[in-house]
């Protein structure tokens, strides 16, 4: 069988701050999480402050950085900015690996509920979403 992230609430896809951790660590990339505290358009400039693991767990938006970026830092950083949307690799063997061992619940970010279905080997399959709900199905022709 294959096994097959997905998310079955409103709202989407997402891990948790513990479960984006595990998989860096698997993936072989360190973890750091920032929340942007001040903002350019209020007539300052913009700035991100570091989060602990607990801190990051109980935020909706958090930024991950695979470099420590200090206590704050100003100027967002493409090269050390993690994001993986994941949607095109909900099979990914260290994705499942990482909810199997952390748990369908814990490895949820606040805005979802993942769940890991199988389906049988050799199916073609897609993804199909609904304002964040998603469900498997089997690919065919549509004209």
């Amino acid at each position: 069988m294959k096994k097959i992230a997905i998310n079955k609430c409103y709202g989407g896809f997402g891990l948790s701050a513990k479960a984006t951790k595990l998989y860096l660590k698997k993936i072989g990339k360190k973890c750091f999480f920032y929340k942007q505290t001040k903002y350019s358009h209020n007539g300052g400039k913009d700035e991100y402050s570091k989060l602990t693991l607990e801190q990051a767990q109980k935020e909706h938006f958090v930024s991950v950085y695979t470099k420590d970026m200090g206590k704050t830092f100003s100027k967002w950083d493409n090269k050390y900015s993690w994001y993986e949307s994941f949607y095109d690799n909900r099979d990914d063997k260290l994705l499942i690996e990482t909810i199997e061992e952390l748990g369908e619940k814990e490895s949820s970010s606040q805005l979802a509920e993942i769940k890991i279905v199988e389906i049988p080997n050799g199916i073609e399959w897609e993804l199909d979403e609904y304002d964040g709900v998603e469900s498997i199905h089997e690919k065919h022709r549509s004209w």
